[in-house]
C-alpha cells in the first residue's frame, strides 16, 4: 500500500482524471459516476472509483504544484493506473482565448523545478501521449466543443513576479499557464520510478482567467462549473475509448 494513497491494487481503474481540487474530484464522482466507491481520503486527497456508461474510471484528487502532485502520480502507476488525465485550470495566454475555453495540451513548457529533477536537469519537453491527445481531439468535435490544441507551461508559483513573463510566453505561442503538467507527462513518460511500460498522460484545461495585455479576467463560479462539466465529459470520453 502507498504512503499516500491508502489503496491496494484494483481499488483504482486504470483511467484517472486528475483535478487539482479534490472538492473536484468529489462532484465529479457525485455528478457523472455510478456505483462510486471512494478510495481515498489520506491528506485531504480524495479519490473515487464508479463506471461511466459502463467502463470503470476513478477520478483523485491532486492538490496544487508538481511536487506534491507527482507523489499522487507516482502512487496511481504503483497501483496499476495507466491512463492519466489531468483535468484542471488554466490562465489563458492568448488573445484570442475566451473564459470557459477549453484547451487540449500537447506539451508543458517545465517551468518548474520538478519535471527537470526528474530527468536530471537535461533539455526535455514534457509530452502528453498522442493517443490520449488524439482521443481529446476527436471526443470534443462529437460532442460539439471547440478547443484549442498546442502547448502549454508548467509554473511553480501561481503569483508570479516576473514582469512581462507571461507576455513572453504569449509571444512563443503557448496556450495557458497551470502547475502540474510538465510533472506528470515526464512521470508518464519514465514510467514512474517502477519503469513501468505503457503509461499515458493527457492534460485537458479550462481557461478560468486571462493574464495578457495588461488585463486580468477572472471566470464567474457559474460559468467555471459550466465549462468544467463540459472539459469533464470530454475527458471521460477520451479516458475510457478504445
Amino acid at each position: 500500500m502507498p504512503i499516500h494513497l491508502r489503496a491496494e491494487p484494483g481499488d483504482y481503474a486504470e483511467a484517472v482524471l486528475l483535478p487539482g481540487d479534490p472538492l473536484r474530484a468529489k462532484y465529479i464522482a457525485d455528478t457523472y459516476l455510478s456505483d462510486v466507491t471512494q478510495v481515498n481520503e489520506e491528506r485531504g486527497l480524495l479519490g473515487f472509483t464508479g463506471t461511466w456508461e459502463g467502463k470503470r474510471v476513478s477520478v483523485q484528487g491532486t492538490g496544487m504544484g508538481c511536487p506534491g502532485a507527482t507523489i499522487v502520480f507516482e502512487e496511481l502507476i504503483q497501483l496499476g493506473c495507466k491512463r492519466l488525465m489531468r483535468v484542471g485550470t488554466c490562465g489563458g495566454l492568448q488573445p484570442q482565448h475566451a473564459l470557459g475555453d477549453l484547451i487540449v495540451a500537447l506539451t508543458a513548457v517545465p517551468a518548474d523545478s520538478t519535471a527537470m529533477h526528474l530527468v536530471n536537469n537535461e533539455p526535455h519537453c514534457p509530452t502528453a501521449s498522442w493517443s490520449l491527445v488524439h482521443g481529446a481531439v476527436h471526443a470534443a468535435k462529437e460532442l460539439d466543443q471547440s478547443m484549442h490544441v498546442g502547448p502549454i507551461v508548467s509554473s511553480d508559483v501561481f503569483y508570479n513576479p516576473n514582469e512581462g513573463q507571461y507576455e513572453r510566453w504569449s509571444a512563443r505561442g503557448v496556450l495557458g499557464v497551470e502547475m502540474e503538467a510538465a510533472a506528470l507527462f515526464t512521470v508518464a513518460a519514465l514510467g514512474g520510478i517502477g519503469k513501468v511500460q505503457d503509461v499515458h498522460a493527457g492534460c485537458l484545461l479550462t481557461v478560468s482567467d486571462i493574464v495578457v495585455e495588461g488585463v486580468f479576467q477572472r471566470i464567474s463560479d457559474e460559468d467555471l462549473r459550466a465549462a468544467v462539466d463540459r472539459m469533464t465529459r470530454v475527458a471521460l470520453a477520451t479516458v475510457t475509448g478504445d
